[in-house]
């Protein structure tokens, strides 16, 4: 990445005029997350994102990672940067004090995340695998460990791993074969081969934790069968010391598209000893704490691609120079006018803001949830939180990474010929937030898992809960005449959501394939009506802060336009998505697998 600068001002923007933090974290108690606190946190973690780990990421990327009989190195400054991180305490940040944290709530850590690895994408990995990890472990895991974990992995001396594909079988979980088989001691021994494990071996920590799934000799065929190990590469102690090595090894790293200086690894389990976390076969309801948290932080990914390319594309487009402007002379004292003045270039670079910043909004929304569920004592309001983000965490994976495959590609479009070489860091971004689709399940997974699982699953509670709010804000703002098109739009669309979702409903019943087939245009759906509701709020607080005569017009002008950017050309595709829903099952489904390659 050539030029990145965090969002500061576009987070606290979300976090205090939007979403009201400054209250939310208030009412949590978490009483140390003051308005200067944050400020003074976000500064701090700026400089390590833009002076640390943004020089590096381009090396990062031509260097890669090296294996060697077993053994990995990351690209040069990965492990100092590193240390500089584990130093400066950002690896404890949302974790209780009595574990070596700092008890600060899990939004503002992730806000931070996204510009880390907007800056180094293959960088933020590492240390982001950990907190999947050792949120797993204080939900899940026992005292004893507990005791032999937590205080290292968040103290950032040893990092983390979910170890869950294997070679035969991707995201069907219950194909997999390495297995388990319990010790005298109470332990168990773990057997096979785990692939595509990110941050899996690796030279920045002193020990690695593998959050495992694997099966039990007599365990029930399919996901019904799936128990969860914590497995470290190098033994522990009671206490937490480092001990002999552990029967677990890096047989190779993958050779891939992108993020290159992340080591993706197959690991082997050769009897390795583990521990089981919570109880046999029920492993993978354990490890929707791991995967839960891990979606959220790829759609983070893909936010931050987002961000980084509209960043990298708007400093080029106001400094190139081509052709004159369509309407007027624009730079007088030189041979052609910047690009920004073209409209086209002005598409692309507003639908990568109107995607950032409202793709921003939605996540810290999301993370809003995280923090109640986390630390709320109201039972009420926590399951509402619960309730909501069920919904909205397939949305947030998919749709954050879908668009940031929009975004990067318009960030080499902007540099014409020159986004297409490594010099500008925009065909890195490219190709570093391709993964992000795949990973931690594809889109197509998430959008079966919105659509069947959380909405048809919950018999629309789920939707209605989170469309109530949305209704609810709407009826709100009606006598603010100047923003009721847009609530309109976004009131209409609601209604056709819940109609949308009837109709697939009706035509399931007599056709499953119907559920599959309608499924990822469902989840996008969802994705613009729910950004489209957060840029509604966005517009009206802007207007807000207008009508107060701020000193900042042109911030909050900026949101105003992007608003009705967003609501003219990018909300408009829902009808698309509709049109291709109501067109039903057949026309992907009735065409014979023969005739798919006559030649």
């Amino acid at each position: 990445m050539q030029y990145f600068k965090a969002p500061q001002k576009e987070a606290l923007f979300v976090m205090n005029e939007l979403l009201d933090f400054e209250k939310h974290y208030a009412d949590l108690g978490f009483t140390d997350a003051t308005p200067d606190m944050v400020e003074a946190i976000f500064s701090e973690a700026a400089k390590f994102a833009e002076n640390v780990l943004a020089p590096i990421n381009a090396n990062g990327d031509e260097e890669g990672c090296k294996w060697e009989d077993g053994d990995v190195t990351t690209p040069a400054g990965f492990k100092e940067a590193y240390k500089q991180y584990v130093d400066g305490g950002w690896t404890g940040m949302t974790h209780p004090e009595e574990l070596g944290g700092q008890n600060l709530p899990y939004s503002l850590g992730s806000v931070m995340a996204e510009w880390f690895s907007s800056a180094n994408h293959s960088w933020a990995m590492y240390p982001g695998l950990s907190q999947g990890c050792i949120e797993t472990l204080k939900e899940h895991g026992t005292a004893e460990q507990q005791k032999m974990f937590l205080n290292n992995l968040i103290g950032g001396h040893w990092t983390g791993t979910m170890c869950l594909t294997e070679p035969h079988c991707g995201s069907d979980l219950g194909m997999l074969k390495c297995k388990a088989v319990k010790n005298e001691d109470g332990s168990y021994g773990l057997t096979g081969t785990k692939i595509f494990i990110s941050a899996g071996e690796h030279d920045m920590s002193e020990n690695i934790v593998h959050i495992v799934i694997a099966r039990l000799p007599d365990a029930p065929s399919g996901t019904k069968g799936i128990s969860l190990f914590v497995v470290p590469k190098f033994h522990a102690g009671p206490e937490g010391e480092k001990l002999d090595r552990n029967g677990v090894s890096c047989g190779s790293i993958e050779h891939k598209m992108g993020i290159k200086g992340s080591a993706t690894c197959v690991i082997n389990f050769d009897d390795a000893k583990g521990y089981l976390v919570g109880t046999e076969n029920r492993g993978l309801n354990c490890m929707f704490t791991f995967m839960n948290t891990a979606r959220i932080g790829t759609g983070l990914e893909g936010l931050s691609a987002s961000e980084a390319a509209f960043q990298g594309a708007l400093a080029y487009a106001k400094d190139r120079l081509q052709f004159r402007a369509m309407t007027g002379v624009k730079n007088p004292d030189g041979p052609a006018d910047p690009i920004i003045n073209h409209p086209d270039v002005r598409r692309m670079l507003l639908t990568q803001k109107a995607f950032a910043e409202g793709n921003r909004a939605l996540a810290v929304y999301a993370m809003k949830l995280v923090d109640i569920s986390q630390a709320n004592q109201d039972e009420g309001a926590k399951q509402l939180a619960e309730s909501k983000l069920a919904l909205l965490t397939p949305i947030v994976k998919a749709f954050l990474t879908e668009t940031a495959q929009e975004t990067t590609s318009y960030g080499m479009q902007v540099f014409g010929g020159h986004g297409f070489i490594t010099e500008w860091g925009m065909e890195q971004l490219a190709r570093d937030t391709r993964i992000c689709t795949m990973y931690e399940g594809t889109t197509g997974i998430q959008a079966v898992d919105l659509l069947a699982r959380k909405v048809i699953g919950s018999n629309g509670k789920l939707l209605t809960i989170f469309t109530n709010e949305v209704k609810e804000y709407c009826k709100s703002i009606r006598d603010k005449s100047q923003f009721n098109a847009w609530s309109n739009s976004i009131d209409t669309h609601v209604d056709e959501w819940h109609q949308i979702t009837e109709d697939i409903m009706l035509r399931a019943a007599k056709n499953p394939a119907e559920l599959g087939a309608a499924s990822v245009d469902y989840l996008m759906y969802s994705g613009y009506v729910v950004v489209g509701y957060f840029w509604l709020r966005m517009a009206v607080v802007a207007q807000q802060k207008l009508d107060e005569g701020t000193s900042e017009p042109e911030f909050y002008q900026a949101k105003l336009h992007t608003t009705k950017f967003y609501f003219d050309r990018l909300l408009t595709r829902s009808r698309s998505l509709v049109s291709a829903m109501e067109s039903g099952a057949d026309n992907l489904m009735n065409m014979e697998e023969e005739q798919f390659n006559i030649v």
